[in-house]
């Protein structure tokens, strides 16, 4: 039997304290931190050509997952954003990943310290709203924690269901550019300064 939702969202809050991740819900998600039980379906999915096609193009080695994993709590750690894994709330079964990075890749120009959206979801989650459902909820996160007002997200140009997701949250296609020798489109997105917080530092444009 599956535990009720309220009692499970309680134990959520209480394994991520240590890490101050907090929990976002949504209608049908739950975005809550990383755990290492969360290992193998972060494995699992990242092992799959379907949800790596427009990402890398090449699935990742169980040891590249254990990086990104490790990733995914130093972002948190140390710059107080970073990536959740996204459950269904009713069942709690493993759809995905989404959140904010600083990756410090090598594009011309330089994204330079402007939080990066991603969104990566298993593809039986695919087609039913989640990552737009998910983006929205983070987004909202990010309009009362980042003093910079504006993120990116960085998008394949044949990745077209990505794409409609990045612009139905308000993303705008700003630069056509290549990203380890792979095409690219770099979208922005700004967010109101009336509700960014004071309470972050401020972020480069």
């Amino acid at each position: 039997m599956n535990q009720p939702w309220s009692e499970r969202r309680a134990q959520l809050a209480a394994e991520t304290i240590g890490m101050k991740i907090p929990v976002l819900e949504t209608e049908r998600l739950a975005l809550r931190g990383h755990r290492l039980e969360d290992f193998p379906a972060c494995a699992g999915l990242w092992a799959d050509p379907i949800v790596t096609r427009y990402i890398g193009g090449v699935p990742l080695t169980a040891e590249e997952a254990w990086a990104r994993l490790l990733r995914y709590a130093g972002h948190w750690a140390l710059l107080g954003f970073g990536y959740w894994v996204a459950e269904e709330k009713a069942t709690g079964e493993f759809l995905g990943e989404i959140g904010f990075a600083d990756l410090k890749r090598d594009l011309d120009p330089p994204l330079g310290a402007i939080p990066e959206a991603g969104w990566v979801f298993t593809p039986a989650a695919h087609g039913q709203g989640y990552a737009t459902e998910a983006l929205r909820a983070i987004l909202s996160w990010g309009e009362s924690h980042f003093s910079n007002p504006k993120t990116a997200c960085l998008i394949h140009p044949d990745n077209v269901a990505s794409i409609k997701v990045a612009e139905k949250c308000g993303y705008r296609d700003a630069l056509r550019t290549t990203y380890k020798g792979k095409p690219t489109v770099v979208f922005f997105r700004e967010i109101p300064r009336r509700t960014a917080s004071a309470g972050f530092p401020a972020l480069a444009k």
